[in-house]
């Protein structure tokens, strides 16, 4: 069986029920980060998407057959979450997910942790610019952390 080509991929705003495949997904993508503290149980996780994200941010999946394999979270002006399958990076669903997520947007930021060179090349592909560094006292991880910000 081969695996489904980028246009197999259906993009769909997030519903109640895939709030634990989110939080696996999450996890999953998270672990695959070995500079990054594990800070949270999987039962936070859950908590986390389904009584945080979910009902506060506009969230889309991306799915293959049933499964979800990647999704993006934005909350205003904010990419609040932005997560793939770790087997499922380079194939333009980051892409899609964040050009759907975003159509219409004048103003995009996010905040990407400076470790995450992957994820900067994305941002940086996608014409975001670097506007701030921080040593990483606003996030929990407490880790160093840039402000990205793409004016459209």
């Amino acid at each position: 069986m081969t695996s489904p080509e980028p246009s197999d991929i259906l993009l769909r705003p997030a519903i109640a029920s895939d709030a634990a495949a989110i939080a696996r997904l999450l996890r999953v993508s998270l672990n695959a980060f070995d500079w990054l503290p594990v800070l949270h149980t999987p039962e936070e996780d859950l908590f986390f998407v389904r009584d945080i994200v979910l009902p506060n941010q506009q969230v889309t999946v991306a799915i293959t057959g049933e499964h979800i394999i990647g999704f993006i979270a934005v909350n205003g002006d904010w990419v609040e979450q932005l997560y793939l399958d770790p087997a499922w990076t380079g194939r333009r669903i980051g892409s899609r997910l964040l050009a759907q997520a975003t159509a219409g947007m004048s103003l995009v930021k996010l905040h990407c942790f400076q470790a995450n060179t992957g994820a900067r090349r994305f941002y940086e592909r996608h014409d975001f610019r670097a506007e701030a560094f921080s040593e990483g006292s606003a996030n929990e991880e407490g880790l160093p952390d840039i402000l990205y910000v793409l004016r459209l």
